[in-house]
C-alpha cells in the first residue's frame, strides 16, 4: 500500500488522484455467461512475443512496424508463458483471469503504483531507455510539472511547497537502471490519465491508428488501454489487439474480446464511435491518442 497519509496530503496539493474503480467498469463477466469467451482465432501458445503468439483473422495480415518504433518494441516484447495469471503488486492473482490472452514479462513493482496510465508510461519509458533516447524520457505530474529522467539521474528531486512543486539537487548522480525504476515510481505516484491525455496527440483517422497508440478516458475515475498490435486486410480495414494495466497495480496484459469471439482477441475499432467497449471498461467518448 502507498503511504496513505503522505499520499493523501500530496494528492490534495497536486490534484493528482489515481484511477479508481468507476461506474464505467463492465459487469463481472463470470456472472454473465454471454461475456465468457472461447477464441476462434488460433493462438500459438508456445511463442513468447505478441507478433509470434497471435495469428490474424482470415484475410488479414500483420501491419509491419519500423524496427526502431515504439510499436515494434511492443509487438516484440517478451511475454510470460501462455495462461500465466495476472498478478497484483503483492504477488496475489486478481479475481478475473479469463479475459486476457497474454501477460507481459515485466515487473509490476511491490507497491500499488503501476496502475493503468502507469503501465503505458512504463512501456513508453522502457522503450526510450532501451533506444537510448534519454532526452525524451520526461513526464508531467497531473499538476502540470514536468519531471525528466535527465534531471532525476543527476540528483534533482521534486519538493512540494504549498500549491507549487520546486526542484533542487539533493542526491548524487546515478544513471543506474535501479535509479531509473525509482524515477518511474515517482512518476507513477503523481501522473495519471489526465497528464497522459495532455502529453499525447489526438488520432482522428482510423488509417492513422498504429501499435503504441492509446484509447484513454482522462479523469478520476479514468482508464487507458494501448494498441498492442495491428493487422489489415486488402481493403485497408484494420483490426487491433489491446493491452492494459489496471487498478490495483497488476501485470500488464493483452485482453481478449468477449463481445466478438469470432475475431477475439482482436478488436474492430473506430475513432468516430461515440463509445468503445473493451473487456473490462467502457470508453465514452472514444478518445484515441498518440505519442
Amino acid at each position: 500500500m502507498k503511504l496513505l497519509l503522505l499520499l493523501l496530503t500530496l494528492i490534495t496539493i497536486l490534484g493528482c488522484s489515481k484511477e479508481k474503480i468507476g461506474d464505467r467498469l463492465l459487469p463481472e463477466p463470470d456472472k454473465y455467461e454471454h461475456l465468457t469467451v472461447k477464441n476462434n482465432i488460433n493462438i500459438n501458445q508456445d511463442k513468447n512475443t505478441i507478433k509470434e503468439r497471435f495469428t490474424t483473422p482470415k484475410g488479414y495480415d500483420w501491419v509491419e512496424e519500423r524496427p526502431d518504433s515504439f510499436g515494434y518494441f511492443i509487438e516484440n516484447f517478451k511475454l510470460k508463458p501462455y495462461e500465466s495469471p495476472i498478478l497484483k503488486y503483492d504477488g496475489n492473482p486478481i479475481s478475473t483471469q479469463h479475459l486476457h490472452e497474454a501477460v507481459f514479462d515485466i515487473d509490476t513493482g511491490d507497491k500499488d503504483l503501476q496502475q493503468c496510465a502507469d503501465a503505458v508510461i512504463r512501456l513508453r519509458a522502457e522503450y526510450l531507455y532501451k533506444t537510448k533516447r534519454f532526452d525524451e524520457i520526461k513526464f508531467h505530474f497531473t499538476s502540470g510539472d514536468l519531471v525528466s529522467w535527465n534531471d532525476y539521474k543527476h540528483g534533482v528531486r521534486a519538493f512540494v511547497n504549498g500549491n507549487s512543486v520546486t526542484f533542487r539537487k539533493t542526491a548524487d548522480a546515478d544513471d543506474s537502471y535501479q535509479n531509473f525504476r525509482n524515477y518511474l515510481d515517482l512518476i507513477f505516484n503523481y501522473a495519471g490519465t489526465i497528464s497522459l491525455n495532455q502529453e499525447t496527440k489526438p488520432v482522428t483517422k482510423n488509417s492513422n491508428l498504429k501499435t503504441g497508440d492509446i484509447l484513454i478516458s482522462p479523469g478520476s475515475p479514468g482508464h487507458v488501454v494501448f494498441i498492442a498490435g495491428v493487422c489489415k486486410n486488402k481493403e485497408g480495414k484494420k483490426l487491433f489487439l489491446l493491452g492494459e494495466g489496471f487498478t490495483p497495480a497488476q501485470s500488464i496484459h493483452v485482453i481478449s474480446n468477449p463481445f466478438h469471439k469470432n475475431i477475439s482477441p482482436w478488436y474492430d475499432l473506430n475513432v468516430h464511435d461515440s463509445e468503445t467497449k473493451t473487456a473490462r471498461y467502457l470508453f465514452k467518448p472514444t478518445n484515441f491518442r498518440s505519442f
